[in-house]
């Protein structure tokens, strides 16, 4: 009846006559459990979490109780953050139910989330030898391979899980990296999983597939300045270019390897490098240093020094690059690009379906949530710098309360 403060109180009666009962001990911890979400209190899930703990070290518990007990209480350890401590829950599981599949599945998941991707092979590699049509480990099982680069053998993985519709599989990663697997392969069917990963209800549209989304927000590939509203900036970029030009070309000489290679895995082949001076919405103070006025134009910008899901960069790509096709995380920024040094001809940007050229001392304004693709075939490097701006649209609340990317 949603009365938890009474529920937990007569639950902790029974606890007290019956000290030895798992299911007063299990009613306790959930009361606990709901009790913290009503007033937002980590200190009570913390309580619930002991609780949970306590019924499984109880005499004679029945196993269904002990599967509720261990599953809920690794759940709200992940909802804690306490990855770690989640994965020892994860791993009692396993250990006392080694013949069930799904807790396998969970404990992949608990070493994804703390990065440890060789544990989470092994898991998901177990669980295919037992059982080899399970779709929650087949998607998982593509998705690492995929992360490793063996792109031509995550795609069978990739696509049998989503087929199979299993429960856990119908997420908006698995369409993400199955297409992305299968354009690198020069393979068309994967517009086919794009539009059903939006029709899904994944992804906004088969172009713009970016995952971390604010809804509503106006979304076309191509901008203009004055679409943005942030004229001064385009101004002020446009005006001072030559001035960030040759602060960037300063550091590009001196051989101190500031510009870092590209490491998202986006080339398919060539050299990119880059030189960043805010990300996340923190400014590089070391890396200002080198191009202190560059840094001291943006700093009158706050639209783009604050935004907490973009950078601000120099981008130098020489000739012979490919970049693939791609698309950004989050459909909360637009991207502006200053050409600084451009080849006469050999270098374009593809956005959606449209392809333009940079111009020196121009910005190109597109939202990079939506898929785009890079060529440099000229003869001499390119350099350009990258200003990542909020949207528009996002308010002021919205710019202060959006976690970073």
């Amino acid at each position: 009846q949603g009365k938890i403060e009474e529920a937990l109180r007569a639950f902790e009666a029974l606890v007290k006559q019956y000290p030895q009962s798992p299911r007063a001990r299990y009613g306790k911890a959930q009361s606990e459990d709901d009790l913290a979400e009503k007033m937002r209190s980590n200190e009570m899930l913390q309580q619930a979490i002991n609780t949970y703990d306590e019924v499984v070290s109880l005499p004679n518990v029945p196993s269904d109780l002990i599967k509720l007990s261990l599953k809920r209480e690794a759940d709200r350890q992940q909802f804690l953050g306490r990855m770690r401590g989640s994965l020892v829950t994860l791993q009692k599981l396993v250990q006392l139910f080694p013949s069930e599949t799904s807790f396998k599945n969970d404990l992949g998941v608990g070493y994804l989330l703390i990065g440890d991707n060789s544990n989470a092979k092994k898991v998901y590699e177990e669980v295919l030898s037992l059982a080899p049509n399970d779709g929650f480990a087949k998607v998982h099982y593509g998705f690492i391979l995929k992360a490793e680069n063996k792109i031509a053998e995550s795609i069978p993985y990739l696509q049998e899980g989503l087929e199979s519709g299993d429960p856990g599989t119908d997420d908006g990663r698995f369409y993400f990296h199955l297409g992305d697997a299968l354009q690198r392969m020069g393979d068309k069917e994967a517009y086919k999983w794009y539009e059903l990963g939006y029709q899904r209800g994944h992804f906004a549209s088969v172009w713009q597939r970016s995952l971390y989304n604010v809804k509503g927000l106006k979304a076309q590939p191509w901008w203009t300045a004055r679409e943005t509203g942030y004229t001064e900036l385009v101004k002020s970029l446009e005006k001072n270019w030559k001035l960030i030009r040759d602060e960037g070309l300063a550091v590009m000489d001196k051989k101190r390897s500031l510009f870092l290679p590209e490491d998202e895995n986006l080339r398919e082949k060539g050299d990119w490098s880059q030189f960043t001076l805010w990300q996340q919405g923190r400014k590089n103070e070391n890396a200002c240093r080198s191009v202190p006025k560059t840094c001291a134009l943006l700093e009158r910008f706050p639209e783009a020094t604050g935004c907490r899901r973009g950078q601000i960069k120099y981008s130098i790509m020489h000739p012979g690059t490919h970049v693939w096709p791609h698309t950004g995380p989050t459909n909360c920024r637009l991207r502006m690009h200053l050409g600084l040094v451009i080849p006469k001809e050999g270098c374009k940007i593809r956005c959606a379906q449209e392809s333009r050229d940079w111009e020196e001392g121009k910005v190109l304004i597109f939202d990079d949530s939506f898929e785009h693709e890079v060529w440099q075939d000229a003869e001499s490097y390119r350099l350009i710098f990258i200003v990542d701006v909020w949207h528009p649209e996002l308010t002021a609340q919205q710019r202060r309360t959006l976690p970073a990317i």
